[in-house]
């Protein structure tokens, strides 16, 4: 038999932790943790755990730090990418990005909502969990993973591939404003090549103009993201060029290369053959004689581990009428007596690779904003650490409870 979840004392531990959240989120912002570069953010991280008392911490050979709180036989992960994206323009802040800063009500700094508060309250989740004796036929497993900005998933690629760690869920803290998320478009990173031959720009009836040729391409490419597949709960699936590569010989030649990145999101049922192949049948490209092909990612990792994989990050969701769902909406009405808003993210997550590529559910809620993420003066909210850190601890609980129905 399941323990009964004590919704009122799990709410109260975390407001007490307010302050502790606080501090720990601040003192993440305060190490820079670009994508590659966690090390310093991962052993702040493994200090903060064992301070609270996680049963047991690993750090794996690609970097991501694993805490351990129980001993039970199902296995709930929950998780926070730990890297951030760089500043940006410093000039667009009003604070310094990492040194940070704090109010009443918000926290600041690069890394706030995306996403290392979800961290912060994971951790005193886990703490609210030993004080309340709320340990069960679980283990509650909390990652905090590394470059998921440069190439989401792949931390996760390689905690189920090589570590061989399957939990029954997972609860991904990417920002969702303290609502329950359960999808994503995927997205894939294509890639366009026009080949030309040089020649004096003098004279340039001699050469053949790679970037005219491209000219035709983008136009069409423009024309083919208004007709994509659409899913009445994702959206519609969307296609923009985010750079333009070209080389020649000099200012005065003629352009023998040009090249184009697409960042193409995929709403249910597109794939990655099919986004491929709708490029390479556009009248221009076949012209052109142009070369679409996919991203690879092969970036070492902090550690100098590697561990390539093509830039696909596959579309999820879970219906409505999922365990996780429900669990997620029980625990959410059990500790604030409200009903909470069920809807999607925009932008991508580590869900790609656990739901995506191995079909192991992911639910989302976690402290913070979507539209703050990548953003300056970036921001989070105390209260969201505090409401996030309560449903970590009653999540565990709750789903056992489902089970037993």
């Amino acid at each position: 038999m399941t323990k009964h979840v004590p919704f009122e004392q799990i709410v109260e531990k975390a407001q007490h932790y307010k302050a502790d959240m606080t501090r720990f989120l601040r003192d993440m912002i305060a190490i820079p943790s670009e994508s590659c570069d966690e090390r310093k953010v991962v052993l702040r991280i493994k200090e903060e755990m064992l301070k609270v008392g996680f049963d047991k911490v690993e750090i794996d050979p690609m970097g991501n730090i694993l805490g351990y709180i129980g001993h039970g036989p199902h296995l709930i992960g929950m998780d926070a990418h730990i890297d951030t994206v760089g500043i940006g323009n410093l000039k667009n802040w009003t604070f310094d990005p990492y040194e940070g800063m704090e109010n009443d009500e918000i926290i600041g700094g690069r890394g706030s909502s995306d996403q290392e508060g979800g961290m912060a309250s994971m951790v005193y989740a886990g703490k609210i969990i030993k004080d309340l004796g709320l340990e069960d036929q679980y283990t509650l497993l909390v990652t905090g993973t590394v470059q998921e900005e440069d190439c989401d998933g792949l931390c996760w690629q390689y905690i189920i591939e090589q570590s061989n760690i399957r939990p029954e869920f997972v609860v991904s803290t990417e920002p969702t404003d303290c609502q329950i998320y359960r999808g994503q478009r995927g997205r894939m990173e294509i890639r366009v090549d026009v080949q030309g031959v040089s020649c004096h720009g003098s004279a340039p009836e001699r050469g053949d103009n790679a970037i005219f040729k491209m000219g035709p391409i983008l136009g069409e490419l423009q024309t083919l993201g208004q007709h994509l597949g659409n899913d009445e709960f994702l959206g519609k699936g969307t296609l923009t060029v985010s750079e333009i590569f070209f080389t020649s010989p000099s200012r005065c030649a003629v352009a023998d290369s040009c090249a184009v990145s697409i960042d193409r999101r995929l709403t249910w049922g597109e794939t990655w053959e099919g986004a491929l192949e709708e490029i390479r049948a556009l009248p221009a490209v076949k012209a052109a004689k142009a070369e679409v092909t996919m991203y690879h990612y092969d970036r070492p990792a902090y550690t100098g581990l590697v561990y390539p994989t093509e830039c696909y990050f596959p579309t999820w969701k879970v219906e409505s009428d999922h365990i996780t769902v429900n669990t997620l909406t029980q625990a959410y009405e059990g500790l604030f007596n409200k009903m909470p808003t069920v809807d999607k993210w925009t932008f991508s997550t580590n869900g790609v690779s656990i739901m995506g590529r191995h079909g192991i559910p992911v639910i989302g809620f976690g402290p913070g904003k979507e539209p703050e993420a990548h953003a300056p003066n970036e921001k989070t909210w105390k209260d969201h650490l505090v409401t996030c850190a309560a449903m970590y601890a009653a999540i565990p609980l709750v789903y056992l409870g489902q089970l037993d129905k």
